[in-house]
C-alpha cells in the first residue's frame, strides 16, 4: 500500500478548520467560534483518487509567535513532523488579517495551499477577490472553497496532489523586508550554516527567529552558550525592535497583494451582527441581557422541559426496571444478595444519575444553541470590563463558560491564553464554575426541598460559582500572580442560526460522555458503595453497622459546623471526588430510592437530616469543594506540576467551607 500522506489544517481561530477537517476526514468534531476549542492537534483519515491521506486539524492560532500554548503546539509540528503540506485556512471575509499567519506559514519553508474559505460570505459582503491572481503574487496555490457546504473540496485535494506530486512548481514569494534588514537576514543565514542544528531547518526562517530573539528557537540553536553566536546575533538586534519591524513589513506587503487582488465594497452598512451587538454587548445592557439568558436557560431546563421527562423516567426506573429486575432474579432462584446488588446497588445507583439525563440534555442544548449562535463568544467580551478589574482579560472568561458543560475540556481551553500567570490563574478557578456533573445533586435537592423554585435556586449555584471564582481570581492576581492585564484581542463571529446537524453532535458528544460515565464509573461506584454500605468486616451488616457508615462517622464531624454533619452526607461528598453524579448514586442507594426515586420520597428519606437551608448549603458544598478526579488529573498535566494541584485539592475544600459556613451562619440569622 502506498504510504499515507499527512495534511496539517493551520489557520485563524473560526475561520472554518475544523469544519474542513469534519469534511475531509468524515469526523464530527465540535465546531466552535472562539479561540481554544482545538487545544490539541486531532487526526483523521481519508482517501482521494486512490491516495491515502492523514489530516492533521491544529490549534486555530492567529500566529505563530510562541506566547501561547496553541501557538507553540501549531509551529512545533509543522516545523518538527514536516507534514507534506500545510493546508492554510483563510476566512475570505477577513482576509487580510488571515494572510498574517499565511505569510508566516510560507516562511517555514513547507509547501503550503491556501483553502480560502467562507466565500458565500464574503461575497455577500460584497468582496470580489481574484483568487489566481493572488496565487500569482504570493506564489502558492489559492483554491475557493466554502467548507460548511463541502464546495470546493475536491479543487483543494487536488492542488495538494500536484504539489506532492510536483505536478506544479512550488515557488513562494518571499516579504521584501527593506535593505538593511535584508542584509542582516544574510549574515543570520550565513552564521547558522555553521550551526548543525540548524541545518533540518529552513534558514531564512530561523534568521528572523535569531533576529527576533525567539527564546525556544535560541535554546534549539544553543545560541545562548555558544558565546560568538549569540554576540552576533546580538548584535544584528541591537538596533530596532526586529519583531515590530517584520510584522510591519508582512501587512504593508499583505496590504499591497489585496490591493491588486481584492475589491471591497465602497458603500458600508451595519451587518445584522452589528445592530445585535448594540444591544447585546451594550456597557449598561450588557450583563443584565446575560444574567436573563442564563436565567431562561434553567427555566427551559427544568420548568419548562426537563422535569417532564424526568418524572417519565423516574417511573420507567422504578416501576418498569426494578420491577422487571425483581421478577426475573425470583424467577431464577437469585440469592437475596445477588437480588440487593442488582436492584439496591446498581439500578439505584445508576439509576439515580440517569433519572436527570432530561435536565442535563436540556442544559446542554441551551448551551449548545449560545455557543453556536455566537453569543457565547460576547459574554467574554461582555465580562472583559469586570475581569479587568480583577487583573484578568475578558479572553480568561471563555474557559470559565465551558466550565457550564465539564471543568476538563474548560482547564484545557486555558491553552489559548498567552500569559503564564493568567493561565494558572484561569486553571484554579475553572473548577468554581459549575459542571453539568453537578446537575444531577442540584436537581435531586432542589425538587425535594424547593418545589416550584427549582430553577430559581440553581440558577443562584451558577451565579455564585461565577462570583467565587472572580473573587479567587482577584486574590491570586493581588497575591501569588502579580502581574500586568494582558490586552484583549478577540474576533466576535457574526451570529447565525445554529444548524440542526451542528446542534445534534454537540449536544450528542456531551450526552456521550454522560451516559459512558453512567456506565463505566459510576457503574463501578455504585457497586463499591453497595458493598461497602452492605457490610463490615464481620460479614453483611446493618445500613449504620456498615463499612461506609463508619467512614461516613470519622468525616462527618468536620461538616457539623455546616449543618448537615451526618455520616450519609459525609460518605456521599467523600465519594464524590470520584465523580460529582456519584453523590447522588450514594443518597440513592442508602436512602433506598431504586423503589421509589421521586422528589416527595427523597424529601420524605431526608427530612430528618435536612432542612430547607442545610439542603441549600450542601448543594454550596458540592458546587465548590474538591473537584472530581479527572479535573484533578487535567490540573496536574496542565500545570505540570504537584504542588499547584496539591493546592487546588486542598484551597477549593477550604473556600467550600468558608462559603458554606458562611450561608449557614446567615440563613440561621435570619430564621431560615
Amino acid at each position: 500500500m502506498a504510504k499515507s500522506m499527512t495534511i496539517a489544517l493551520a489557520g485563524n481561530p473560526n475561520s472554518g478548520k475544523t469544519t474542513l477537517f469534519n469534511a475531509l476526514t468524515g469526523a464530527r468534531h465540535y465546531v466552535g467560534n472562539w479561540p481554544g476549542v482545538t487545544v490539541e492537534k486531532k487526526e483523521g483519515k481519508l482517501t482521494y483518487k486512490k491516495h491515502q491521506f492523514t489530516a492533521v486539524d491544529l490549534p486555530g492560532t492567529y500566529s505563530l509567535s510562541p506566547y501561547s500554548i496553541e501557538e507553540k503546539i501549531a509551529r512545533n509540528y509543522i516545523v518538527n513532523e514536516s507534514p507534506d503540506v500545510v493546508v492554510n485556512i483563510v476566512d475570505a471575509s477577513n482576509i487580510e488579517r488571515n494572510l498574517y499567519l499565511s505569510m508566516q506559514l510560507i516562511e517555514l519553508g513547507k509547501p503550503v495551499v491556501i483553502a480560502l474559505n467562507m466565500m458565500d460570505v464574503a461575497e455577500r459582503r460584497g468582496y470580489k477577490i481574484n483568487h489566481e491572481k493572488l496565487s500569482s503574487l504570493l506564489g502558492v496555490p489559492v483554491v475557493p472553497i466554502v467548507a460548511t457546504k463541502k464546495n470546493g473540496i475536491d479543487d483543494l485535494l487536488d492542488k495538494v496532489l500536484d504539489i506532492i506530486n510536483e505536478k506544479i512548481i512550488y515557488e513562494p514569494k518571499q516579504v521584501d523586508y527593506g535593505k538593511e534588514l535584508e542584509k542582516k537576514i544574510e549574515e543570520t543565514i550565513e552564521m547558522l550554516k555553521e550551526n548543525p542544528k540548524a541545518s533540518k531547518y529552513d534558514l531564512r526562517w530561523l534568521a528572523l527567529k535569531v533576529l527576533e530573539e525567539d527564546e525556544e528557537i535560541l535554546d534549539l540553536l544553543n545560541l545562548n552558550t555558544l558565546n560568538d553566536e549569540m554576540a552576533a546575533a546580538e548584535e544584528i538586534s541591537l538596533e530596532d525592535d526586529i519583531e515590530a519591524l517584520v510584522a510591519d513589513k508582512k501587512y504593508n506587503y499583505i496590504t499591497g497583494i489585496l490591493s491588486k487582488t481584492v475589491k471591497k465594497p465602497t458603500n458600508y452598512s451595519l451587518t445584522t451582527s452589528d445592530k445585535i451587538d448594540k444591544i447585546v454587548t451594550n456597557k449598561w445592557l450588557g450583563l443584565p441581557i446575560f444574567a436573563l439568558i442564563m436565567y431562561s436557560v434553567f427555566y427551559f431546563t427544568f420548568d419548562l422541559v426537563g422535569n417532564k421527562f424526568l418524572d417519565m423516567i423516574d417511573i420507567f426506573f422504578a416501576e418498569t426496571v426494578s420491577t422487571w429486575a425483581s421478577n426475573a432474579l425470583e424467577t431464577i432462584g437469585a440469592s437475596e444478595w445477588l437480588h440487593s446488588l442488582i436492584v439496591d446497588g446498581i439500578i439505584g445507583g445508576v439509576g439515580g444519575v440517569l433519572v436527570f439525563l432530561p435536565n442535563i440534555i436540556c442544559l446542554f442544548l441551551a448551551i449548545s444553541i449560545l455557543e453556536d449562535s455566537g453569543y457565547m463568544a460576547r459574554v467574554a467580551f461582555i465580562m472583559d470590563r469586570a475581569m479587568r478589574k480583577i487583573g484578568l482579560s475578558g479572553k480568561a472568561f471563555i474557559p470559565m463558560i465551558l466550565g457550564f458543560g465539564c471543568n476538563v475540556p474548560a482547564i484545557m481551553g486555558t491553552r489559548a491564553l498567552e500569559d503564564e500567570k493568567d493561565r494558572l490563574t484561569a486553571i484554579l478557578v475553572n473548577p468554581f464554575m459549575s459542571c453539568s456533573a453537578r446537575l444531577p445533586v442540584y436537581t435531586l435537592f432542589a425538587a425535594a426541598f424547593f418545589p416550584k423554585n427549582e430553577k430559581i435556586v440553581v440558577f443562584s449555584l451558577y451565579l455564585l460559582g461565577i462570583f467565587v471564582a472572580i473573587i479567587m481570581a482577584f486574590i491570586f492576581k493581588k497575591t501569588l500572580f502579580k502581574g500586568e492585564t494582558m490586552p484583549f484581542v478577540m474576533e466576535l463571529p457574526p451570529y447565525k442560526i445554529p444548524s440542526i446537524k451542528g446542534i445534534t453532535v454537540h449536544v450528542w458528544e456531551r450526552v456521550k460522555g454522560f451516559l459512558i460515565k453512567a456506565g463505566t464509573l459510576i457503574f463501578g461506584a455504585s457497586m463499591v458503595l453497595w458493598f461497602i454500605l452492605g457490610f463490615n468486616f464481620s460479614g453483611p451488616a446493618d445500613l449504620t453497622e456498615s463499612i461506609g457508615a463508619y467512614i461516613g462517622k470519622i468525616v462527618a464531624p468536620i461538616f457539623a459546623p455546616l449543618g448537615f454533619g451526618n455520616w450519609a452526607a459525609a460518605l456521599s461528598l467523600v465519594t464524590g471526588i470520584l465523580a460529582k453524579e456519584v453523590v447522588v448514586s450514594n443518597m440513592s442507594i442508602i436512602y433506598g430510592l431504586a423503589e421509589d426515586p421521586s422528589a416527595a420520597q427523597f424529601a420524605v428519606s431526608l427530612g430528618q437530616s435536612f432542612t430547607q437551608l442545610t439542603a441549600y448549603v450542601f448543594m454550596v458544598f458540592v458546587l465548590l469543594y474538591t473537584p472530581c478526579v479527572g479535573v484533578i488529573g487535567v490540573i496536574k498535566r496542565e500545570t505540570n506540576s504537584w504542588k499547584w494541584t496539591g493546592f487546588s485539592i486542598l484551597y477549593q475544600f477550604v473556600v467550600a467551607w468558608l462559603v458554606a459556613f458562611l450561608v449557614f451562619q446567615i440563613g440561621t440569622l435570619f430564621g431560615f
